[in-house]
């Protein structure tokens, strides 16, 4: 998921004017007696609220767990009542993105999975064309949907070079669309 995320962000950032933030969620604390860090030991730093109220755009990206997405990001998700009611992400554009241990794991229902509290937000979801090569030709992921990663169920497969095309394709057109609408 990492370098996914890595691809979409330098697809965002090749487009004038446009900066990415990568961060994540915390995971779901199943015992509650030792509060979690409140930044992680390592990778990217958590999504505060205000990353939300600042964005143009959202990629929201998840590894399939059972063709759903993960159980710490539709946590994450179900505590966005405060932002769904003052419109913090309506109009602005969003895409996503997802890996599963399997080329029949479920990513694309993963993904729609994604979309559909996004579009409840009144997010514009943005996919990737069969106008991108790579998505007429991969044999690792990638869907109209979004950027996808088959990782082996031994999670020993590292992301491919179509895979990571596609995600920085993925960053581009979302950036793009974020800079048409600003």
């Amino acid at each position: 998921m990492a370098r996914l995320a890595q691809s979409l962000a330098r697809g965002i950032e090749s487009v004038e004017g446009m900066r990415a933030r990568v961060r994540t969620v915390p995971k779901v604390a199943t015992v509650i007696d030792k509060p979690m860090p409140a930044v992680p030991s390592e990778g990217a730093p958590y999504v505060e609220a205000r990353d939300l109220e600042e964005c143009a755009g959202l990629a929201l990206g998840s590894p399939t767990r059972f063709g759903n997405m993960a159980a710490p990001l539709k946590y994450f998700i179900d505590g966005l009542g405060p932002e769904w009611a003052r419109g913090t992400l309506s109009g602005k554009p969003a895409c996503v993105f997802s890996a599963s241990a399997s080329m029949h794991g479920g990513q694309e229902t993963t993904l729609f999975s994604m979309m559909l509290p996004l579009l409840h937000h009144g997010m514009l979801i943005v996919g990737l064309p069969y106008t991108e090569p790579d998505l007429n030709a991969t044999r690792s992921g990638g869907t109209p949907y979004g950027a996808t990663h088959v990782s082996g169920t031994a999670n020993d497969r590292p992301v491919g070079e179509e895979e990571a095309r596609l995600a920085y394709a993925l960053g581009k057109r979302l950036a793009g669309v974020a800079r048409r609408l600003a």
